[in-house]
C-alpha cells in the first residue's frame, strides 16, 4: 500500500489521469442513468382473475377461489398467495420465494387451475398471468362543461393514440366511463303478432352479427382465404337484421320487434372533475423506459392539446416527476452547501487552498459511483437520491484528517513528499476502520428478506460505493495534490481568520475537553455510569411511547382524499347523492381557507 501512494505522490500525472476518467466516466453514467419513482423491481407475483357475473362473494369463495387453492398448495417456488372475493368477480395473488424463475411458476400455476375438475358453467375461463411492472408517471383527466361521455372518451382515445407515438411512452391507461353496450329492447306485443318469441330475436342478431373464418381454397395460381366479416359495433347497424321472412318475400327486421339504441353498461363507474364529467388518463412507464422523460413528454403535448381545442381541457392531477426534480434539486444544494461549509470551516482552522482539495474529493467520490451503479440497473428515484443525501455529510471526513495530518507532518520540518506519504499513512488504519464499519452498516439492507430488503437496497448501493470511491481519492488522489500544492510550502500566507480560528480551537482544547477528559478518566465509573444512564432513559422512553416510532414517517400531503364505503347492492342514484354533499362541503371549505 505504501509503494502504491508513494507512487502517485511523486508522480501526480497518474492521479490527474484517473480524475480525467472520472469526470468522463462518471459525466457519461450521470447523464445515461434512467429515472424512475421508485426502485425498479422485477415482478414475482402472478394473479389470477375470475369473473362470474350475477354470483356473491360466498359463491365465488365456495364455488371457484377454494378449489383455486387447493390446487396451488404445495408447489414449489410459492412464498404465500392471497385471495379476495366479491360480488361478480375474485382475484388471487400468488407470490413466489425470493431468486425462483416466476415464468416457471406461471406455468406451474396455469397447470394448477387447469386441474381445478369442475368450475361453474356461467363463469367466464379465468385469466392467469404475471403481474407486470408498471410505474405510475402522470395523471391527466379530459373534461369540458356540457361535454357528454361518449365525446370525452372518443377525445381520450384519440389522446391515447397520440401520446403512444412519442417516444419513450408505451403504456397510456384510461379509465372514468363504463363499458359501451348495443341495448336491445324487444317489444313484446310486436313479437306475438308475427308469432315470434325472445330466442327468435337472439338467434336472428347471433347468427348475422359475425365475425370468423372459413377455411381457405386452394387454386394452381394461388390460395383465397374465406372469412366473413359482418360484425356491428352500433345500433344503427343491427336495425336491418331479418327476424323472420314470409313465402311471400315480406321480411320483418329487427327494428319492427325491438327499439335499439347505444348505451352504457349499469357498472357505475364514472369519474368527474370540478364537477364535470370527465375521463382519466394515466401514463405509465415501464423498467425500460424514463419517468422523467416520460412526463416531461407528457406535459408538452397537454399544452400543445389545450392550446389547440377550445371547449375540452387537459388537466394534470398527478405528476410524480416533480418529487424526483425536486429530490435532485435538493441533493445539489446539500452538495453545493456542503462544500461550502467544507471551504469555510477547513479555511478557518487549516488553509484555503487545503480546504480546496478535501472539497474537491466530493464531486470526485459522486462521479466515481456514477461510473459503476448504471451497470447495477440503480435508477435515480427518490431511494438512491436519499442515499445520495444520506453520504454527503460522510463524504469529507476522510479527507479531513488526511489533509490536517500531512499539514501536521509538514510543520514538524519534513519535505513536502515525505510529509505526505508519512500523513497519509499514518491514518490509514483509522480512516479505513471508520468507513468499512459504515459500509458494513449500510450492507445489512442486502440481506433482509421480502419487499423491504430489495426496496431499500438501492440505498446501500449508492452508500458503499460512494464512500468506497471517496476511499479511494483520500488514499491516492488527495495526498498527491496536496504534496505538489503551494499550501506546504514556506512563504504560504497566513490569513487573520486562521490567527483566529487558531486561538479558538485552542481554548477549547485547553479550557474545555482537555478539563472535560481529565475528569472522565479519573472518575471512570461515574462516567462510564452516565453513559449507562443515557442508554437506559433511551430504552425507556421508547418502550414508554415517549419516543414514538413508525416504518415511514407521516408527511404533509398536497390533497385529501374522501373514501365511501356503501354496502353491497346500493342503488348508485343514492351513492351519487352522498358523493354530491362531500363535494358541495369540499367547495365550501375551500371558499373558506381561500378568503
Amino acid at each position: 500500500m505504501k509503494k502504491l501512494i508513494t507512487h502517485f505522490i511523486k508522480y501526480p500525472v497518474a492521479g490527474n489521469v484517473i480524475i480525467l476518467a472520472f469526470f468522463i466516466l462518471g459525466y457519461i453514467g450521470m447523464t445515461s442513468m434512467p429515472s424512475s419513482f421508485f426502485p425498479l423491481q422485477e415482478s414475482k407475483f402472478i394473479n389470477i382473475n375470475v369473473v362470474y357475473f350475477g354470483a356473491s362473494p360466498q359463491e365465488i369463495e365456495e364455488g371457484v377461489v377454494l378449489k383455486i387453492e387447493n390446487n396451488l398448495r404445495g408447489l414449489l417456488g410459492i412464498d404465500r398467495f392471497t385471495s379476495s372475493s366479491s360480488e361478480n368477480s375474485a382475484s388471487i395473488k400468488v407470490e413466489a420465494v425470493k431468486g425462483y424463475d416466476v415464468d416457471i411458476l406461471l406455468a406451474d400455476v396455469k397447470n394448477a387451475v387447469d386441474k381445478v375438475p369442475s368450475f361453474p358453467a356461467e363463469m367466464e375461463p379465468p385469466v392467469v398471468a404475471k403481474q407486470e411492472t408498471i410505474n405510475k408517471a402522470i395523471s391527466m383527466v379530459i373534461a369540458g362543461q356540457s361535454i357528454d361521455l361518449i365525446t370525452l372518451k372518443n377525445m381520450a382515445r384519440q389522446v391515447e393514440t397520440e401520446l403512444r407515438a412519442i417516444d419513450g411512452i408505451s403504456q397510456v391507461d384510461i379509465s372514468g366511463f363504463p363499458d359501451e353496450e348495443i341495448l336491445i329492447a324487444v317489444k313484446e306485443d310486436v313479437l306475438r303478432r308475427y308469432e315470434l318469441g325472445f330466442q327468435d330475436v337472439a338467434k336472428a342478431v347471433s347468427s348475422a352479427n359475425l365475425l370468423i373464418t372459413g377455411g381457405s381454397v386452394k387454386t394452381k395460381q394461388e390460395e383465397y382465404l374465406i372469412r366473413l366479416r359482418n360484425k356491428s359495433y352500433y345500433a344503427k347497424e343491427l336495425e336491418n337484421i331479418v327476424v323472420k321472412a314470409f313465402p311471400n318475400g315480406a321480411q320483418v327486421k329487427l327494428l319492427d320487434v325491438a327499439d335499439i339504441s347505444d348505451s352504457w353498461s349499469e357498472t357505475p363507474n364514472r369519474s368527474y372533475f370540478n364537477g364535470n364529467p370527465s375521463v382519466t388518463i394515466d401514463v405509465n412507464t415501464t423498467n425500460q423506459e424514463d419517468l422523467i422523460k416520460a412526463a416531461e413528454n407528457t406535459l408538452i403535448y397537454v399544452k400543445e392539446f389545450n392550446a389547440k381545442n377550445q371547449n375540452v381541457t387537459l388537466s394534470v392531477t398527478s405528476d410524480r416527476s416533480i418529487t424526483i426534480v425536486q429530490r435532485t434539486e435538493l441533493l445539489l444544494r446539500n452538495g453545493i452547501q456542503g462544500v461550502f461549509l467544507v471551504l469555510v470551516f477547513l479555511s478557518l482552522f487549516l488553509r484555503p487552498r487545503l480546504a480546496a482539495w478535501v472539497a474537491f474529493g466530493l464531486p470526485i467520490s459522486f462521479l466515481g459511483m456514477f461510473m459503476v451503479v448504471n451497470y447495477l440497473d440503480v435508477t435515480i428515484n427518490v431511494l438512491s437520491l436519499f442515499g445520495m443525501i444520506i453520504v454527503i455529510g460522510i463524504l469529507v471526513d476522510d479527507g479531513i484528517v488526511i489533509a490536517e495530518n500531512i499539514f501536521h507532518h509538514y510543520e514538524k520540518g519534513k519535505t513536502r513528499i515525505q510529509a505526505a506519504i508519512d500523513g497519509t499513512m499514518e491514518v490509514i488504519p483509522a480512516i479505513t476502520s471508520a468507513i468499512l464499519t459504515t459500509i458494513i452498516a449500510f450492507s445489512t439492507f442486502f440481506f433482509l428478506d421480502g419487499g423491504v430488503g430489495e426496496f431499500f437496497m438501492e440505498v446501500s448501493i449508492v452508500v458503499i460505493l460512494t464512500l468506497a470511491f471517496s476511499l479511494l481519492e483520500a488514499f491516492i488522489i488527495l495526498p498527491a495534490h496536496i504534496a505538489h500544492s503551494k499550501v506546504l510550502t514556506p512563504d504560504q500566507k497566513t490569513y487573520k481568520f486562521n490567527v483566529w480560528g487558531d486561538k479558538m480551537m485552542n481554548y477549547m482544547r485547553d479550557k474545555v475537553y482537555t478539563p472535560s477528559l481529565t475528569w472522565a478518566l479519573k472518575y471512570k465509573p461515574i462516567s462510564f455510569s452516565i453513559l449507562i444512564s443515557f442508554f437506559l432513559i433511551t430504552l425507556g422512553a421508547m418502550q414508554g411511547g415517549i419516543i414514538k416510532g413508525t416504518f415511514f414517517p407521516t408527511m404533509a400531503s398536497d390533497r385529501v382524499s374522501v373514501k365511501l364505503t356503501m354496502p353491497q347492492g346500493v342503488n348508485p342514484d343514492e351513492t351519487d347523492s352522498l358523493i354530491s354533499v362531500v363535494e358541495a362541503a369540499a367547495w365550501v371549505v375551500n371558499k373558506q381557507f381561500s378568503e
